[in-house]
C-alpha cells in the first residue's frame, strides 16, 4: 500500500493562498512606529514592494495573461496624467519620488491585490484582516483616550492615534473607518449568523475610537459610506442596522459618557466653516484657496509631482499659519509644516493639472460604476453580496475622504490595498478569480 510522502516546505509554501502576502501588508500596520513617527517609509511599505514583485514572479511562473484589456485600461489610466506631471517637476528626484508614491497606491499595489486575490473567501480574509487590525488600532486609541497618554487636543493628552503616533493624527482614524466599514459589509452579506453577529459587534465597537480620533474627515467620510451600503443592501437591512447603531450612540453617549464637551463641540464644529472658524480650519481653506490658484496659473499640466510645497507660499494668504502643532502619545512637542492642501482631488489639481485629474478620477469613477452594476447583480442572487458592499463601500469611503485627506502617512498603504480590493470586485470577474459559493 502506498503511503503519501510528506510535503515539502517548498510544496507547503506554494499551496498557501497567494493573498496571504497581501494580509501581511495590512498586519504590518500594528506594529507601533518610534517616538518621530518612523521617520521614513513603514515596514508596509516595503512589503507592498514585494508584493507587487510577487504577483509578477507569479504571472511569469504560470504563464498567465497579466489583465484583461479594460482591466488594463482602467487601472493604467492615472500613469498618464502622472507622466507628464513628473515630467514637470521641479527636480527629477521630486518628480521620481512623486511618480513612485502615485504608482504605488493607485496602480500597482491595487493591480496586484486584484491578480493575487483569487475568489470571494480570500477577500472575506482580507475584509477580516483590515477588521481586526481596526480592533488592535481602536483598542490601543480608546487606552490612550481613557488614560490620558494620546496625542495632545485642546492641550490634553487624548486623541486616540492608535500605534500611528502624534505625526499621524489621522492614520489610527483611516484604519478604524476602512474596518468599520469592511465589518459592516460582513455583518450585511449572506454568510453564517455566527460571522455575521461577530461582524456586527466588531463594528460597533470601532464606533468608540473612531469617535475619540477627534477626526472629522473620518466621521463624515464613515457615516457617509456606511448610509450607503445600508441603502444598498436593501431597506429591512437598513432598518435593523440602523437601529442597533441608534441603540449603541445612545449607551455610548449616555451610558459610557463618550459625549464630553470637547467632542461635541467638535462635532458641532463640522458645521462651523464661516462662523468663527477654528486654525485648522481657517489653514485647511487657506491651503484649498492656494492649490486653486496653482491650479489656474498652469491649469493643463499643474505644477509638477510634489510642487506643492513650494509654490504654497507664493499662492496662500496671510492667514495661514506656520504649522500644525503635535505633542503627546510618546513624543515631545514639534511643529509640522503644512506641505499639502489636505483635499486629494485640489492637491491632484494643483499638481497634475486637469490631465491629471481627469486620468484619476476617470479610474475611480469606472470601479465605482463597474462595482456597483456587479454589485446589484449579486443582491439579484449572484452570490457576494458581502463583497461587493465591502468593495463599494470601501471605495466609497476614500473617496469622501479624499475631499478631507490626501495620502500621506503609513496608513496610506492600507489605501492602495483597498483600490485593489475594489478593482478586485469591478474587473476581477473577467481576469481568471474563481467565483466562491455565498
Amino acid at each position: 500500500m502506498a503511503h503519501a510522502l510528506p510535503l515539502r516546505p517548498a510544496a507547503r509554501l506554494r499551496r498557501l493562498p497567494p493573498v496571504l502576502a497581501v494580509v501581511a501588508v495590512v498586519a504590518l500596520l500594528a506594529l507601533p512606529l518610534g517616538p518621530d513617527g518612523g521617520g521614513g517609509a513603514h515596514p508596509a511599505d516595503a512589503v507592498s514592494a514585494l508584493v507587487v514583485l510577487y504577483g509578477v514572479l507569479r504571472l511569469v511562473r504560470d504563464r498567465r495573461r497579466p489583465l484583461t484589456r479594460r482591466a488594463a485600461a482602467v487601472l493604467g489610466l492615472p500613469v498618464l496624467g502622472l507622466a507628464v506631471a513628473a515630467a514637470g517637476a521641479a527636480s527629477p528626484g521630486a518628480g521620481l519620488e512623486g511618480l513612485g508614491r502615485y504608482l504605488q497606491v493607485f496602480v500597482l499595489v491595487p493591480a496586484a491585490v486584484l491578480l493575487l486575490l483569487r475568489d470571494r473567501d480570500d477577500a472575506r480574509l482580507l475584509a477580516w484582516a483590515t477588521v481586526m487590525l481596526a480592533v488592535w488600532q481602536g483598542a490601543v486609541g480608546v487606552h490612550q483616550y481613557v488614560t490620558a497618554t494620546g496625542a495632545s487636543y485642546q492641550g490634553e493628552p487624548i486623541r486616540a492615534v492608535g500605534t500611528f503616533g502624534a505625526q499621524d493624527v489621522m492614520g489610527m482614524a483611516t484604519v478604524v473607518s476602512l474596518g468599520l466599514v469592511c465589518a459592516l459589509g460582513l455583518a450585511l452579506g449572506r454568510t453564517p449568523v455566527r460571522h455575521r453577529l461577530l461582524a456586527a459587534g466588531c463594528a460597533l465597537a470601532l464606533l468608540l475610537p473612531l469617535a475619540v480620533s477627534f477626526s472629522r474627515g473620518a466621521w463624515i467620510a464613515t457615516a457617509v459610506t456606511c448610509a450607503a451600503q445600508l441603502l444598498l443592501a436593501g431597506p429591512r437591512r437598513a432598518l435593523a442596522v440602523g437601529a442597533a447603531v441608534l441603540a449603541a450612540g445612545v449607551v455610548l453617549v449616555g451610558g459610557l459618557g463618550v459625549g464630553t464637551a470637547m467632542l461635541q463641540e467638535r462635532v458641532g464644529s463640522i458645521t462651523q466653516v464661516t462662523d468663527a472658524p477654528d486654525q485648522s480650519v481657517t489653514d485647511r481653506y487657506t491651503m484649498w484657496a492656494a492649490a486653486a490658484g496653482m491650479w489656474r496659473e498652469r491649469p493643463l499640466t499643474g505644477v509638477g509631482l510634489k510642487g506643492f510645497p513650494e509654490y504654497r507660499d507664493s499662492h496662500a494668504s496671510l492667514a495661514l499659519s506656520s504649522g500644525s502643532e503635535t505633542d503627546g502619545a510618546g513624543a515631545g512637542y514639534q511643529r509640522q509644516p503644512l506641505l499639502s492642501p489636505h483635499n486629494m482631488y485640489l492637491l491632484v489639481l494643483a499638481e497634475q493639472g486637469l490631465l491629471g485629474l481627469v486620468a484619476l478620477a476617470g479610474s475611480w469613477l469606472a470601479l465605482l460604476v463597474l462595482g456597483l452594476r456587479r454589485l446589484r447583480a449579486a443582491r439579484r442572487g449572484g452570490g457576494g453580496l458581502d463583497c461587493g458592499l465591502i468593495a463599494c463601500g470601501l471605495l466609497v469611503w476614500q473617496l469622501t475622504d479624499f475631499a478631507y485627506a490626501d495620502i500621506g502617512g503609513p496608513s496610506t498603504v492600507l489605501t492602495a490595498v483597498c483600490f485593489g480590493l475594489a478593482a478586485w470586485w469591478a474587473l476581477g470577474s473577467t481576469t481568471g478569480g474563481r467565483a466562491a459559493a455565498g
